[in-house]
């Protein structure tokens, strides 16, 4: 069972500590245990309860009168809510739901009711990747656990892979062809997948080479694929070099690609790129170079 500060609530939530506090003193919405020094710490069922209580407040109730429901009767209303009347943002709160109780069934119901309304690119753009973004900063505060990342990180990564999967294969040489990889030690693979979906939605040529790539197998697959860009992620530091040494080896051994770089280890430090290199610095950015071929 784990056990959260109300910091963790907050982080999750999205609620101010000490507005929390007012709503278990006003409203006795939450009952906080107490550690022997007296320090309030909550369990599962009390962050689940907040979230729904979130939940119906953020869907136009007012806070008295779902304090007025009592649990089960709060449990009670936010089933009852039909998923397509939801806004964006509950909907994002309804998929930290789904991660905190791992519940498969809320998230496709999410999802899929988005992807009908909106598509999937609308989708992982409008829902998913601010998701993504929050569940990066829920990640780096420890408020979540690792098989609660890992569960909500695979639902994600089997739409993606889908989606990629229903597109047909460009072929020919009348398009440009992007070689995708991520090096050793980086986890992004997320939004590695997404890329390939926007360059193969766009009737580019895609080879996506995988996750913990070395240096030596990425210039094989060069040499066989003579791509005309590459893009790469780095948000750890390489294992053997510096960032700066990463990105000059990379770049003068495939001379004759253009590298797109991007991540935390890029955008945070001053590197001096390679005339056959560029930093696209996220999402939005990456988007406008892809418009712009």
């Amino acid at each position: 069972m784990a056990v959260y500060s109300i910091k963790d609530l907050e982080n999750i939530s999205g609620i101010k500590a000490h507005t929390i506090r007012m709503w278990e003193q006003r409203y006795s919405l939450l009952e906080p245990k107490r550690t022997d020094t007296n320090i309030r710490y909550y369990l599962d069922d009390d962050l689940r309860h907040l979230l729904n209580v979130v939940f119906l407040k953020n869907n136009g109730m007012k806070i008295s009168h779902i304090a007025s429901l009592g649990a089960d009767g709060i449990t009670k209303k936010v089933k009852e809510l039909s998923i397509d009347e939801l806004a964006q943002e509950t909907r994002i709160e309804g998929l930290t739901i789904a991660m905190m109780e791992m519940d498969e069934f809320k998230f496709d119901q999410i999802i899929s009711l988005n992807i009908r309304e909106h598509g999937f690119e609308q989708t992982m753009l409008q829902i998913i990747h601010p998701f993504l973004d929050k569940l990066g900063a829920l990640w780096l505060t420890g408020s979540i656990h690792p098989v609660q990342e890992s569960f909500i990180s695979n639902l994600i990564r089997q739409k993606l892979v889908v989606a990629i999967d229903s597109l047909s294969v460009v072929s020919g040489t009348s398009s440009k062809k992007f070689m995708l990889y991520l090096p050793e030690g980086e986890m992004q693979e997320l939004s590695v997948l997404f890329m390939h979906y926007l360059l193969k939605a766009r009737n580019f040529r895609v080879v996506y080479l995988g996750q913990e790539i070395s240096i030596e197998d990425v210039t094989m697959a060069y040499e066989i694929h003579r791509p005309d860009y590459v893009f790469t992620i780095l948000t750890e530091s390489p294992k053997k070099d510096t960032v700066e040494g990463y990105v000059y080896k990379v770049t003068q051994l495939m001379r004759d690609t253009h590298f797109l770089f991007t991540g935390y280890q890029i955008v945070s430090n001053i590197i001096e790129m390679p005339s056959n290199g560029e930093i696209v610095t996220g999402l939005n950015d990456t988007l406008k170079f892809i418009s712009s071929l």
